[in-house]
C-alpha cells in the first residue's frame, strides 16, 4: 500500500497528514511548533505515523509546506501552503472557488480554478491583525480560552466597534470597553466582527466567488464562522479537517508524485510507453 504524506509547519502549531491510494487520512498529528522547526517537522510525522499504525517505510513520499516547509529536511519536495490549502479545500469541497485561510500570523484569500489550483492569492503577511494571534490577545485580556472566545461571541446582542485591529492595541481597546461595563460577549462580537470585515478586504482584491472554503486554525472558532459568512453574506464551507487542509492539501501532491515515480519505474522496466 502506497501513501503520501504532507508537513504543514506553521508558526505556532505543526501538523501532519497521511494519505493511503484511495486518497483517504488515514493517520493526522499536531503539535506545537516551538522553537526547533525541523524537529518540529519530523515529530508531527512521527507522531502521525504511529496514530495511523503506517510505518515510516511505507510513505512513500513526503511533502512539506506551511512557513517552515523548508525545514522539512526529510521531505522530498516543498509546496507553498496557499498552493496546498487550495488543492486540500478542493479535494473536500470540489466546488470551491474561493478559500479563505486564517491562521495563527497570518491570513489569505485564494481565487482557485475548477481543477484546484491557484488562480490568484492576497494575504496580509506583514502584520498580525485579523489572524489567530489577534484573537489570543482578546482571549488573554478577557481572560478566557482560546476555545472559549467563538461560542462567546455568539451571544453578543450588540458588538462593540473596534477603533483599531491593530494586535497592539487591542488589549487597551477592550479594557476601555470593560470600563465602560460593556458586556464580554459583546466585546468578543466586535472582536469577530472586526477581523471578519478585514479579511473581507483581502477577499475583495480576489474577487469573491462561490463557493467558499473556510481553512486554517481559526476555522475552528465558530464565532469566526458565523462572523464571516454575515460579512460576506453567505454560507461558507467548514471541515472537521480544516486546520489540517495545508497538510492534507499537501499529502495529495505527495501520493500524486509518488504514484507517478511508480509508474515511471514501470515503463522503465517493461520498456514500453513514453519516457
Amino acid at each position: 500500500m502506497m501513501h503520501g504524506a504532507g508537513v504543514d509547519v506553521g508558526s505556532t502549531q505543526t501538523k501532519a497528514v497521511i494519505v493511503d491510494e484511495s486518497r483517504r487520512i488515514v493517520a493526522r498529528a499536531l503539535i506545537a511548533t516551538g522553537a526547533n522547526v525541523s524537529r518540529a517537522g519530523e515529530n508531527a510525522f512521527l507522531a502521525a505515523c504511529e496514530h495511523g499504525g503506517v510505518p515510516r517505510e511505507a510513505v512513500t513520499y513526503v511533502v512539506g509546506t506551511g512557513y517552515g516547509r523548508y525545514k522539512v529536511t526529510f521531505g522530498d519536495a516543498q509546496i507553498t501552503e496557499i498552493t496546498c490549502h487550495a488543492r486540500g479545500a478542493h479535494s473536500l469541497f470540489p466546488a470551491t472557488r474561493t478559500v479563505v485561510d486564517m491562521g495563527g500570523q497570518d491570513t489569505k484569500a485564494i481565487k482557485v480554478g475548477a481543477d484546484g489550483s491557484v488562480i490568484d492569492f492576497s494575504m496580509n503577511d506583514k502584520c498580525a491583525a485579523g489572524t489567530g494571534r489577534f484573537l489570543s490577545a482578546a482571549a488573554d485580556v478577557t481572560g478566557l480560552g482560546l476555545d472559549e472566545i467563538g461560542p462567546r461571541a455568539l451571544r453578543a446582542t450588540t458588538p462593540v466597534r473596534l477603533t483599531s485591529v491593530c494586535t497592539v492595541f487591542v488589549e487597551s481597546d477592550i479594557m476601555s470597553y470593560l470600563a465602560q461595563r460593556k458586556t464580554v460577549e459583546d466585546i468578543l462580537g466586535g472582536v469577530h466582527k472586526a477581523i471578519a470585515t478585514r479579511t473581507m478586504s483581502l477577499v475583495r482584491r480576489v474577487g469573491v466567488e462561490e463557493e467558499i472554503t473556510f481553512t486554517g486554525g481559526v476555522s475552528r472558532n465558530v464565532g469566526m464562522v458565523r462572523a464571516l459568512g454575515d460579512v460576506l453574506g453567505r454560507p461558507i464551507n467548514v471541515s472537521d479537517e480544516g486546520h489540517y487542509m495545508g497538510a492534507l492539501g499537501a499529502a495529495l501532491f505527495a501520493l500524486e508524485r509518488a504514484q507517478a515515480t511508480a509508474r515511471g519505474e514501470v515503463t522503465a522496466a517493461t520498456g514500453s510507453g513514453r519516457s
